[in-house]
């Protein structure tokens, strides 16, 4: 008769085995070499790395959808909860119909449909997968993963312009950017501020509007080497009858300093909204 016990300790040896060849295999792919063109979200920053350089945002930062275990957000910067509106904030606000609620069918986000820009604030919490700081000596700029688009801060101490939208021939136009510039405030927060926005965009996710003469105000705070809080806040007295406090992003330093490439392709966003978002409908009793 075979012994009951030869049984459980073959188990035993198997278990142990399969243990020693995956443990094995994990050490062989984390020992491969790593390509310096890549970027590896499990290559996280480890604490906070000390204190933070004075006056100093540049580098490669991992935002809050880029696996690489970010801080959640305080305040949702795509849904915030907004102040009162002014009767035109409210009827511009009406129209739009966010993704979240009506679907890829029944929105008219125009990124969603068309791979529009979002425009800011948006491009700020929106996909935040990572952005590169760089500076010059009179111009910061903010370079974004998503859509590779690229934002200008100017720093040499002009004011921003107040003849944005208008007919006048000194006039300039709106921008989906805006017009931006910044100041340090202190040794670790950068403050930068925004008018001229092309008003046909979304100040949020949810649909939220915002007027061309809206201002908005951002603080970049380096809270550690490794550590950075961006805060919003915007002015537009036309649609918000007080401030409007969009939210805050959280953003971690990447160490090996990659960002993948992430857009927004308009024939793939077509097809898949022939294929499948518009045959799918959207509920027309949906609401907010």
């Amino acid at each position: 008769m075979r012994h009951p016990y030869i049984g459980a300790i073959a188990s035993v040896a198997t278990v142990l085995l399969l243990a020693v060849l995956a443990a094995a295999q994990n050490n062989q792919q984390n020992n491969a070499p790593r390509s310096p063109w890549k970027y590896y979200p499990a290559d996280r920053a480890v604490g906070d790395g000390g204190p933070a350089p004075k006056r100093d945002l540049t580098g490669t930062w991992a935002g809050a959808s880029s696996g690489a275990a970010v801080p959640r957000s305080r305040v949702n910067p795509k849904n915030p909860p907004a102040p009162p509106l002014t009767p035109l904030g409210q009827q511009l606000f009406d129209r739009n119909k966010p993704l979240t609620k009506y679907s890829p069918a029944g929105t008219n986000d125009m990124h969603v449909r068309y791979c529009d820009p979002y425009g800011f604030p948006q491009n700020m919490t929106n996909e935040i997968r990572g952005m590169t700081i760089t500076t010059m000596p009179t111009r910061t700029f903010i370079l974004l993963q998503y859509m590779d688009l690229w934002r200008e801060i100017w720093t040499d101490g002009r004011t921003l312009p107040t003849n944005v939208g208008g007919r006048g021939r000194d006039t300039l136009d709106p921008k989906y950017n805006g017009y931006s510039i910044g100041h340090w405030e202190d040794d670790y927060t950068f403050v930068v501020e925004t008018t001229g926005l092309a008003p046909n965009t979304w100040a949020t996710d949810s649909g939220y509007p915002h007027s061309v003469d809206a201002h908005v105000t951002e603080r970049f705070h380096r809270d550690s080497k490794n550590d950075l809080t961006l805060t919003i806040t915007m002015d537009d007295p036309k649609l918000y009858t007080k401030p409007f406090y969009i939210g805050d992003v959280h953003f971690r330093w990447i160490p090996n300093q990659q960002l993948d490439d992430f857009t927004c392709i308009p024939s793939e966003l077509q097809q898949y909204l022939k294929e499948m978002g518009d045959p799918a409908g959207s509920d027309p009793s949906a609401t907010r």
